[in-house]
């Protein structure tokens, strides 16, 4: 079958959400024990060498490309005109915090690690829960500046303004990313569970991603065949 352009685009963004999910992924799957007041400064990432942290930052960097093409290109699904301006400037707006999200927790597990192998293993959780402390504010203001993007995708697809049926509007990405939090919730406690955790947006993108991939194939589809009948 032969890829639109649309849904190659789509394939990109699934492409940023694996290096993102990957880097979530990279700093975080170890053993999950912890001591402090941060569940996600485990004994396992004290192990966790040096490299898989870089190329998890590294990875945020075409992530956040990849992933903004991709949602660039969903605004064209919308059909009202200012609405689909409204969108793009707050996915412009919402594409911001991404890699200042990732950047914080990759810099505060790193020194965890080499603090706790370089001799300072009595002083590393208390400097880096005072580190996250310090910068706690970022996660609240970054998750609002990323929010609004995906609740106004969910407005114009249950107002019936892009090209999907409204009912399409309840397979928004923070539907999906409320089901995997519950669903890891639930989950025992172990490296997968810490690791599917930290990487839950990406996978929810992910998810995202591939019901509009295949709602837009499916049209392409439906259209391809309208034709044949027409000849």
């Amino acid at each position: 079958m032969k890829l639109t352009k649309k849904q190659l685009n789509l394939i990109l963004g699934l492409l940023g959400c694996l290096c993102f999910g990957g880097g979530d992924w990279l700093m975080m799957y170890a053993d999950p024990t912890f001591e402090g007041n941060l569940e996600w400064l485990t004994i396992g990432t004290v192990a966790i060498p040096q490299w898989r942290y870089k190329l998890a930052m590294l990875l945020a960097f075409p992530g956040v490309i990849l992933y903004g093409a991709a949602l660039f290109a969903v605004q064209e699904y919308i059909t009202d005109e200012k609405k689909k301006k409204v969108y793009h400037y707050l996915n412009a707006f919402g594409l911001t915090p991404w890699i200042a999200l990732h950047l914080i927790y990759v810099v505060i597990l790193s020194l965890f690690a080499w603090l706790n192998s370089n001799g300072f293993s009595d002083d590393a959780l208390l400097i880096c829960e005072s580190l996250f402390t310090n910068f706690a504010w970022l996660i609240s203001v970054s998750e609002g500046i990323m929010l609004p993007v995906f609740i106004y995708w969910f407005y114009v697809q249950i107002t019936g303004n892009t090209v999907f049926k409204k009912g399409m509007a309840f397979t928004n990405v923070l539907l999906i990313f409320g089901i995997l939090k519950v669903i890891s919730m639930l989950m025992p406690q172990s490296a997968f569970r810490i690791a599917f955790t930290n990487g839950l947006m990406s996978e929810s993108m992910i998810i995202w991603f591939l019901f509009v991939y295949l709602e837009i194939g499916r049209k392409h589809g439906s259209k391809d065949a309208d034709h044949k009948n027409n000849l």
